[in-house]
């Protein structure tokens, strides 16, 4: 395909995917606002309050507000729900090939991921869902971290590394015993030192990484990159905004979509 034709092909797409998510961001809408007169209601009645649910990331929480790439359509943040939590028999113990059409400064991209349903039943089981639901269309990977350990973050609607689905999940599944997470490994973020904490968040190793287990162990790995891992490289080769060596990446990363199969 030429490359004009191909930059034709991922415009089109793009703007598909940015009507499919103004409707989505629509109803999300509504529905937030009916959420919030009920409990505006219950708190006048009964004094009630509800508590949020923080949790999913695996370390410092980056900024909240990273900027739109280039060409790229901003980034919808706010909090969105994953419905219920998906059995992990949904998971079929097989492996599954996810792709991510990402948008970055760099241009378009995707990137190709085998995830193991065997030895991360309820991760994939709940990745897929989310991915059929199209919770991850349209967020911003929201953390890269270039120093110590080398991963990027996503995974968070809210783009603050709080945000969650609307379920949370344990225990870890298929660590590594030596605490080493080759280039390529796709992991589930979570709070420190807590093992059911996990929901949406994600990260990918881009340079092989020791991160140390806690109190609750390490973290579940539920696949790994089979292509497209040089986009996630070149997105850490920019850097993270303001040279720290960890927080929202320069090179800002939008996922236009996840297909699973």
């Amino acid at each position: 395909m030429a490359a004009t034709k191909r930059e034709r092909e991922y415009a089109r797409k793009r703007q598909e995917k940015w009507e499919q998510r103004q409707a989505q961001a629509r109803a999300r809408r509504q529905r937030t606002f009916a959420i919030v007169a009920i409990v505006a209601i219950l708190a006048l009645v009964g004094g009630g309050f509800v508590v949020a649910n923080l949790g999913g990331v695996a370390g410092p929480a980056a900024s909240s507000t990273p900027q739109a790439a280039g060409s790229c359509p901003p980034a919808e943040y706010g909090a969105r729900s994953g419905g219920d939590r998906p059995d992990p028999s949904a998971a079929e113990g097989r492996t599954w090939t996810a792709t991510l059409d990402l948008c970055t400064g760099a241009g378009d991209s995707q990137v190709v991921v085998d995830l193991d349903g065997a030895a991360a039943p309820q991760a994939v089981a709940s990745f897929v869902s989310l991915a059929k639901q199209g919770y991850f269309d349209g967020t911003a990977c929201h953390r890269l971290t270039t120093s110590g350990i080398y991963v990027l973050q996503c995974g968070d609607p809210t783009g603050t590394g709080t945000g969650d689905p609307g379920y949370s999940y344990g225990p870890i599944e298929n660590a590594p015993e030596d605490d080493v997470y080759p280039a390529g490994t796709i992991a589930m973020a979570r709070r420190g030192d807590d093992g059911e904490s996990i929901g949406s968040q994600f990260f990918v190793v881009y340079q092989d990484s020791t991160i140390p287990s806690d109190t609750a162990g390490g973290y579940t790995v539920l696949g790994t990159v089979t292509s497209g891992l040089d986009a996630v490289q070149a997105v850490a080769d920019a850097g993270v905004e303001g040279g720290a060596g960890d927080g929202s990446p320069t090179s800002p990363v939008i996922i236009e979509g996840v297909e699973t199969q």
